[in-house]
């Protein structure tokens, strides 16, 4: 083994192009040229005397030894990085960035005004802020925190309950003039609403009555107009384009100036879970930990998080 032949910027070549699955990608992440992260790559394997990767055409695959290798330099750059942070935190703020994705709707109307705060108690950490409804892959998408809505499996993650987000039923006043207040659900299976598109399950309506023995009421849900984005449904259901599903951290300035209606009071919509993934690997970096626990005092006192 050629010890000068490693280094930490041949480690974390390696790590990336393990996570990405390509060399291209890395490049163009590192703003490195192709050649460069192959040369760094060729000569950590020399070094090595192993091969860390298979190389096809298409992707790279980590080798038995490259998938041993890539746990122990996930380790070493970790503990590298605690050590830096410890020694730039002795006298002055933390430093360093963390990135963050989050639900489009939740993160404009409510994350990025925390993430603002964060920053002005904690100037030296930068912040990558991504806006998608899209599910990610914290290690592919290369992001340290990640906010969403419903049921999650990854247990790769570590995971945080943030609590539930409460739904109600809402329409605009013009929209309650022109077909009337329902006053059971039934009213309803005839009207037309507004769907959020993208969301499992959002073609029927499931509502649960007061008296909790009581069976939930289950209709279909019609929507004239479906739309794909949390911002683009508010805008709709306050244009009284029809009644709705909506998170009540979504509307509930709108309900208390009267913009928007709650329907059927007495019936409550399924809560979805909200939570927040960190990716393991970033989870014990102080700057990460710490952006992590304020936006998480922050979300759960937002409206209609329930813990």
């Amino acid at each position: 083994m050629e010890q000068s032949g490693i280094s930490l910027d041949r480690m974390r070549t390696f790590v990336r192009i393990a996570e990405r699955g390509n060399l291209s990608g890395v490049a163009r992440e590192t703003g490195a040229g192709q050649s460069t992260i192959t040369r760094h790559l060729r000569e950590l394997e020399d070094a090595l005397g192993v091969v860390l990767l298979r190389r096809t055409t298409r992707r790279v695959s980590l080798t038995e030894e490259g998938t041993r290798y890539y746990g122990h330099c996930q380790q070493i750059l970790g503990l590298v990085e605690e050590a830096q942070q410890e020694l730039r935190a002795t006298g002055r703020s933390m430093a360093g960035s963390v990135r963050i994705s989050c639900t489009a709707a939740l993160g404009v109307l409510h994350v990025s005004q925390s993430i603002f705060d964060f920053q002005d108690e904690q100037p030296d950490i930068r912040i990558a802020f991504n806006l998608t409804d899209d599910r990610v892959d914290l290690v592919q998408d290369d992001v340290d925190i990640a906010i969403r809505l419903g049921p999650l499996t990854d247990s790769a993650m570590r995971l945080r309950s943030l609590g539930t987000s409460q739904r109600v039923l809402v329409a605009a006043p013009m929209w309650v003039e022109r077909y009337g207040a329902p006053r059971r659900p039934a009213d309803l299976a005839e009207r037309d609403g507004v769907r959020l598109s993208r969301v499992l399950g959002s073609d029927r309506l499931v509502l649960q009555g007061k008296a909790k023995a009581g069976k939930p009421a289950i209709l279909p849900f019609h929507a004239r107009l479906n739309v794909d984005h949390g911002l683009a449904l508010r805008e709709a259901l306050l244009a009284g384009r029809g009644y709705g599903p909506a998170h009540l951290w979504l509307v509930e300035d709108c309900l208390a100036d009267g913009r928007l209606t709650r329907l059927l009071p007495s019936w409550a919509l399924m809560p979805v879970p909200l939570s927040m993934l960190i990716a393991p690997e970033r989870a014990n970096l102080a700057r990460v930990r710490l952006c992590a626990d304020f936006l998480s005092e922050r979300i759960k006192r937002l409206p209609g998080i329930r813990r």
